[in-house]
């Protein structure tokens, strides 16, 4: 049991390692690599199911307030701080 428990632990610390630093805020509503949407009970886009590129394009119209529906008040807030530098990381982390 004790191996089971380290091996999962182990997968799990390898899994989250490639995370950019940006993404610790993102996963408290969107999992560990984008595959849920705790806000709207992935009722919206969940972002693990979006293309690299539509990611990327979303987090830049959530931050000049181009794109979203009504929870983008939440994301805009959420990426006012990043750079475009740290957007192109989240959209290849999380992205197809």
């Amino acid at each position: 049991m004790k191996k089971i428990v380290l091996a999962t632990l182990a997968v799990a610390t390898l899994a989250l390692a490639d995370a950019p630093a940006a993404y610790n805020t993102c996963k408290a509503c969107h999992g560990a690599k984008g595959e849920i949407n705790i806000t709207t009970q992935s009722k919206s886009r969940v972002p693990a199911n979006l293309a690299k590129a539509d990611v990327e394009k979303a987090l830049h119209g959530y931050k000049d307030g181009t794109y979203g529906g009504p929870m983008k008040g939440i994301m805009k807030g959420q990426v006012m701080k990043l750079s475009d530098a740290d957007i192109k990381a989240l959209a290849e982390y999380i992205g197809k």
